[in-house]
């Protein structure tokens, strides 16, 4: 375990991007423990395309213009209604102090589906982890799943982090309801933003 792995991985986790926007937009609305599970929920979102580095379906992907195209553009359509809900106030800034179990099943839904439907992961990591493999190891599988591993549980912390940080300030912010209306179009506009960006991405 490299330190040139450690402290990359940590700087592409702690970037801003879906899932620690939505981990902060549960943290404001649904407070601590809905936003820490939140990040767990987008954690999970990140292990098919882990697998999927590891395991060379990344390539299949790849070289697939279709199936690239047809998860890319299903992720464009669940951020762009990720978008539409929060500014109608129904989406991730939703006020929930029940926190019941339907609450919950939602975020978790929520968390897996904004990076599952990033076909961009699947080959970024396919790109990424192979770079920190000893070159002619003999356990080369064994390093890439270890390399998962601690990419995953940092993703977690981070995320976590956020949302906690997020749920920190929550009383301050719902008791003034301007503001909580204009955060929400600034998350409502961050999800077109992302949506935006993610239709522009190629192979």
């Amino acid at each position: 375990m490299s330190l040139a792995f450690l402290v990359t991985a940590l700087v592409i986790v702690a970037t801003p991007g879906t899932g620690a926007l939505y981990t902060i937009a549960t943290g404001l609305a649904r407070g601590t423990r809905a936003s820490v599970l939140a990040a767990f929920a987008c954690t999970l979102g990140t292990l098919p395309h882990l697998l999927a580095a590891v395991t060379g379906l990344a390539a299949v992907l790849h070289a697939s213009g279709v199936a690239f195209e047809t998860i890319k553009y299903l992720g464009v359509a669940y951020l762009l209604w990720m978008a539409w809900s929060t500014w109608r106030d129904t989406g991730a800034l939703t006020v929930d102090a029940d926190g019941g179990p339907a609450s919950r099943r939602q975020v978790i839904a929520s968390g897996i589906t904004l990076n599952l439907l990033n076909p961009k992961l699947t080959i970024f990591f396919f790109a990424f982890l192979p770079q920190f493999v000893p070159a002619g190891s003999a356990h080369q599988l064994v390093h890439m799943l270890l390399l998962s591993g601690v990419f995953m549980a940092m993703t977690f912390v981070v995320f976590a982090a956020y949302g906690v940080g997020a749920a920190a300030l929550r009383d301050r912010v719902l008791t003034r309801p301007r503001l909580v209306r204009r955060i929400r179009r600034a998350f409502a506009a961050s999800f077109v933003a992302l949506s935006a960006r993610l239709a522009v991405e190629t192979r």
